[in-house]
């Protein structure tokens, strides 16, 4: 999440929808940025406003993603960890020695398949729907984006928030990713629909 008082402006921030690159390009053209302590940075707006209820009168944006793309996001993540901790490289080591998800996730589930059937039913954040980060009962998010017209997206909220547009500086980039629907099989792909129906109703998702 990302908080500017000074714009009341408030970003949620989904896992895999690019919101590293929309994260650090908007902390630097706003200036003011803060985060909640207590909050998670991939915390939900219903969580955000049960810490802070004041933001509920902020303007609130945020990004989503076509759910199979999405998962396979998550899955090649898990991959660089698995293929950098085998080569011994330190970071990828120290970093599953914290990250209790990701290690789990190595050895348990060595192929897409296993990780979207299986590892889904095990991991609560694996199966969370992105519309429950954007809505609650009584407040839903006033703009939402979506990573696959990232860039013309995040123009929009800088028009809304009078902030001078700079070229995007992307982060966590993954050149060798695969198109996602050469990965899926039909088991697999009746599986991320199940999860994410609510995504695919509300933002109007299709494989």
């Amino acid at each position: 999440m990302l908080i500017s008082d000074t714009h009341r402006f408030l970003f949620i921030h989904v896992q895999k929808t690019g919101g590293s690159t929309i994260d650090n390009n908007l902390s630097a053209a706003l200036g003011d940025v803060r985060r909640i302590p207590e909050a998670h940075r991939h915390a939900p707006l219903e969580r955000l406003l049960q810490l802070e209820p004041g933001l509920a009168d902020y303007w609130i944006a945020g990004f989503v993603r076509n759910p199979w793309s999405r998962m396979v996001s998550w899955w090649r993540m898990v991959e660089r960890f698995r293929d950098g901790a085998d080569r011994g490289v330190e970071r990828y080591l120290d970093h599953l020695k914290r990250n209790k998800f990701i290690a789990s996730v190595i050895a348990e589930h060595p192929d897409f398949e296993s990780f979207i059937l299986n590892a889904t039913a095990e991991h609560a954040r694996l199966r969370k729907p992105q519309v429950e980060f954007m809505t609650t009962p009584t407040r839903d998010a006033d703009f939402v984006g979506r990573q696959e017209s990232l860039e013309s997206d995040l123009k929009t909220i800088y028009d809304r928030l009078g902030l001078e547009w700079t070229p995007l500086e992307s982060v966590n980039i993954d050149p060798g990713r695969p198109d996602y629907h050469d990965l899926y099989t039909p088991a697999s792909r009746d599986r991320v629909a199940e999860l994410f129906a609510a995504d695919l109703s509300a933002y109007d998702y299709t494989f």
